[in-house]
């Protein structure tokens, strides 16, 4: 078996050739939605492709992300890169309680090799080190995407991020405790 490398990456090494043969790729067809104060899985179809304007765009999402003292993780197989995973430094929530976990992506045709929970781990550690006492995620509402986020221990958010929920309404707003881990 081939092993995957995890590394925190540096700001120069984020830029568009790094992405060259990363694939975000999804074929959504079931969403979790909220309305009257209940959660309920619907019939939501579509695809998600990036092309590369959303790769413009998250590069210099990420490099911000390490200018502003956040980290950005990657894992590498093959020494392709393969996943990505970004914490940010920025501290909200009533007691100053939260960092966001702005990403976590794995390229199509590596998922289900624990990548993701491997960058969630690590991202984790890092968020604790800067001092967070939960990480916080404005998440994709896919069914995939949730069920991942359950599976590493993640619930709803006791306060939602108001300017997160307006960038993105309809994703799901969770947290994870870090106290304790």
């Amino acid at each position: 078996m081939e092993v995957i490398s995890y590394r925190e990456l540096s700001e120069d090494e984020i830029d568009i050739s790094l992405f060259a043969h990363f694939n975000r790729y999804q074929d959504v067809r079931r969403c979790w939605r909220k309305e009257n104060e209940e959660w309920s899985l619907r019939d939501i179809a579509f695809t998600e492709q990036w092309g590369l304007e959303d790769y413009i765009h998250l590069i210099k999402c990420l490099q911000n992300t390490i200018k502003t003292g956040g980290a950005v993780f990657g894992a590498f197989y093959r020494n392709t890169f393969v996943g990505f995973a970004s914490v940010e430094n920025q501290f909200f929530g009533s007691h100053k309680q939260y960092l966001q976990l702005s990403n976590v992506h794995i390229s199509y045709e590596n998922r289900g090799m624990g990548i993701g929970k491997k960058l969630f781990s690590l991202s984790c550690k890092k968020a604790k080190e800067l001092g967070a006492q939960k990480l916080y995620m404005s998440a994709h509402s896919s069914q995939e995407t949730q069920s991942f986020y359950q599976a590493m221990g993640c619930v709803e958010a006791k306060e939602y991020n108001s300017m997160l929920v307006a960038e993105e309404p309809c994703d799901c707003q969770l947290e994870y405790s870090l106290i304790n881990k």
